[in-house]
């Protein structure tokens, strides 16, 4: 016999539960949503609380039960955009199995990614330098969490065994960098001018791969 709770099954407060977890992310996906739509045309700092709840078609009050500013918001914007691409640039590493192989498939699965969430990185690109604090410093974490991601992956390249723990993550900050003029590349050309966009990137990322092979990497 189920246990009863109040009256109800125990089941029935569960399934209860469920319904209120689901609706309570259904409204926080429809703030960032609307944040984003928000954010096509203008910087962070200029979107207000009020604008984003009205479009996300919630009371201003209701936005705290999410968030705790709109800096947060923010935050969790900035989290969300990286997430992902993390994600699948580690698969683009892992799958080929030459350097070329890396550099194409890498460079590839970033301007997919780039072109399926304009948004997210119009934002990202537009906030690391001029958004407010909080948000600009989750893009700078986020950007060191990758760069240390690819160092390990780095790290464990027979070419690249002997280099010091310093001299790994100067390379992948190097790539990370290039990564990110892609981006910005991508997003002021049109979708039409994306292969040689990429041949560009292809082209960066090879000249950086050129180099390791000259350099003398000394551990203290």
């Amino acid at each position: 016999m189920a246990d009863n709770v109040d009256g109800r099954t125990l089941n029935a407060v569960r399934a209860e539960q469920g319904a209120r977890h689901e609706r309570k992310e259904r409204t926080r996906r429809a703030l960032l949503d609307a944040a984003l739509e928000l954010l096509i045309d203008r910087g962070f700092s200029g979107v207000s609380l009020r604008e984003v709840t009205k479009r996300a078609g919630i009371v201003p009050t209701a936005f705290y039960r999410h968030f705790a500013s709109m800096d947060d918001l923010g935050v969790a914007l900035v989290e969300e955009s990286m997430r992902t691409l993390r994600t699948m640039i580690r698969a683009a590493r892992t799958e080929p199995s030459t350097t070329t192989g890396v550099i194409r498939s890498s460079v590839r699965t970033l301007a997919r990614h780039v072109r399926a969430h304009e948004d997210h990185f119009r934002f990202v690109t537009r906030e690391r330098y001029g958004g407010t604090g909080p948000v600009r410093r989750a893009i700078e974490v986020e950007l060191k969490l990758l760069s240390r991601e690819l160092a390990v992956d780095l790290a464990r390249l027979d070419a690249l065994r002997d280099w010091s723990t310093e001299d790994l993550h100067m390379l992948a900050e190097l790539i990370v960098t290039a990564m990110l003029d892609t981006v910005l590349e991508l997003l002021d050309s049109g979708p039409g001018r994306d292969e040689e966009t990429m041949h560009t990137a292809e082209k960066r990322l090879r000249l950086i791969a050129l180099g390791i092979p000259a350099w003398r990497s000394k551990h203290r």
